[in-house]
């Protein structure tokens, strides 16, 4: 996750294997270099991250506690935990104004709803098992989200709870991305290798780019929609996709296994 203005960038501290991680790393992009750490104290296995108007706070899944927290991110301090109570809380979905997050939640095969001012979770919806990617519209009207075990995305009603398929046939539908507008929706299929795009009202499928041998993981749109960024963990590149004519234009080597990308226009001086 980066800042809107660029100049700070933020990473969960997941941890490997039987080391769980429980700090996040503030990296000040303009000299590359760590700016500090936060420890999360007590709380494991940070992953999602999602800042919230403002740029002050950051709601941050953390899994092994089944819960979320918000951040302030200039002092460290945690304003709120808030507690899914699920098992495997492993990503979050924030609507544009802050006030509602939305967790995938693995290991119970539900979604849970929570209420970020006042630090309460309001509900919990089942879905398709092994809920992972997931995000929600900027009104909070649809809860999108991907199912590992089933290879489904599903859309969530948020007034009504109501869960309906939006497409199936994924190998792992790895993440979810709405288009600035929010009339596109960009689904990278891990294991199937293919990047989906649909219509987001219709739901129905516009295209689709074929990606063998690149696993396809993180993706982004740059501000004006034009361009999406999308990570390709076996080739160790990111790849520009131009959205409308739904191909690849550019690969920038990224380094091994290339997860999560973000965007930012700031450019910081050249020594």
């Amino acid at each position: 996750m980066v800042t809107r203005d660029g100049r700070t960038a933020i990473v969960t501290d997941y941890g490997t294997g039987p080391q769980p991680g429980s700090t996040l790393t503030l990296i000040d992009v303009a000299n590359r270099r760590v700016a500090r750490t936060i420890s999360l104290g007590d709380n494991r296995r940070p992953h999602g991250i999602v800042l919230l108007p403002g740029d002050s706070i950051a709601a941050v899944t953390v899994e092994a506690n089944r819960a979320v927290l918000l951040v302030r991110l200039a002092t460290g301090e945690i304003a709120r935990t808030v507690l899914t109570n699920q098992a495997g809380s492993h990503m979050v979905g924030v609507t544009a104004d802050g006030t509602r997050g939305w967790t995938g939640d693995i290991g119970s095969n539900t979604v849970s709803e929570l209420d970020l001012v006042r630090g309460v979770a309001l509900r919990t919806v089942s879905v398709p098992a092994q809920p992972e990617a997931i995000n929600v519209t900027p009104d909070g009207k649809e809860v999108w989200v991907g199912s590992n075990a089933t290879g489904k995305v599903s859309v969530v009603d948020a007034a009504t709870g109501q869960v309906s398929t939006a497409a199936e046939g994924f190998g792992w539908p790895y993440r979810v991305l709405f288009s600035p507008d929010n009339r596109t929706v960009l689904l990278p299929d891990l294991r199937g290798e293919s990047l989906r795009f649909l219509d987001r009202a219709t739901r129905k499928e516009l295209g689709r780019l074929d990606l063998p041998g690149k696993a396809p993981q993180g993706i982004i749109f740059e501000p004006s929609g034009r361009y999406a960024f999308l990570s390709f963990s076996s080739a160790g590149v990111v790849a520009v996709v131009d959205v409308n004519a739904r191909r690849i234009v550019r690969e920038i080597p990224a380094g091994d296994t290339p997860d999560g990308v973000v965007f930012t226009t700031f450019r910081p001086a050249t020594p």
